[in-house]
């Protein structure tokens, strides 16, 4: 068997794609953490983009989270997507969905200003409303098998554990269904093991340390 090396960084919710997928399909993987701020010259060496994740398979690099998922996928038991293609490629969209998510919560974070802050509000508001509209039953994506969506969304929800001790945003307002999937994923023990321990409170001395209007306002919480 090859022997895989997931090269990554802690905060980094596109690692945890990889990390969950992996230990969903039980498969021995060594993971590295690396710091992004001082790449390790071994790390500018292998990766052509200089991001994690990396996905070592024996010694070919293989880069870019979504590529790494689906090579699991395509080499590893357990699958995480549905067996029907129209259903499959449905997945696979709402995955990239959830990456435009993610580049908002970038904004929400980073934004220098309350107007900046308020328009990532809105832009998460109404993407986070088309996902209530598209969720059943739960407790997952797409009822009671956890998917390739759920791995992407976990990272997603891990964000709000931070922001909703900061103040009331009311993103996830009034959607019940992403209520019980969100409990739902953070329950899940891959999920769960995807983080360190102190992830939250590493994720909140990064953000607090953006000079941005979120660090703004935790600062004043903490005051």
């Amino acid at each position: 068997m090859s022997k895989l090396t997931l090269v990554s960084h802690g905060l980094c919710p596109y690692v945890q794609r990889a990390a969950i997928a992996l230990d969903e399909k039980g498969v021995a993987f060594e993971r590295i953490d690396i710091d992004l701020a001082d790449k390790p010259d071994w790390f500018k060496a292998i990766s052509p983009l200089g991001k994690v994740p990396l996905l070592k398979v024996d010694d070919v690099v293989i880069f870019e989270s979504a590529v790494i998922v689906e090579y699991l996928e395509e080499t590893q038991p357990r699958p995480l997507h549905p067996s029907d293609p129209l259903k499959r490629a449905e997945h696979r969209a709402w995955m990239e969905f959830g990456s435009t998510i993610l580049a908002d919560i970038w904004g929400f974070y980073t934004a220098p200003d309350e107007p900046t802050l308020q328009a990532k509000v809105r832009a998460l508001t109404d993407k986070f409303a088309r996902l209530e509209q598209r969720l059943g039953d739960g407790p997952y994506f797409d009822g009671p098998i956890f998917s390739l969506v759920d791995a992407v969304f976990a990272p997603v929800f891990r964000y709000f554990d931070l922001f909703d001790r900061i103040g009331d945003f009311a993103i996830l307002d009034g959607k019940p269904k992403l209520g019980t999937w969100r409990k739902a994923l953070a329950q899940r023990q891959s999920v769960v093991r995807a983080v360190a321990p102190d992830f939250l409170d590493r994720l909140g001395a990064f953000v607090a340390a953006r000079n941005s209007r979120l660090s703004q306002l935790m600062q004043k919480r903490a005051a």
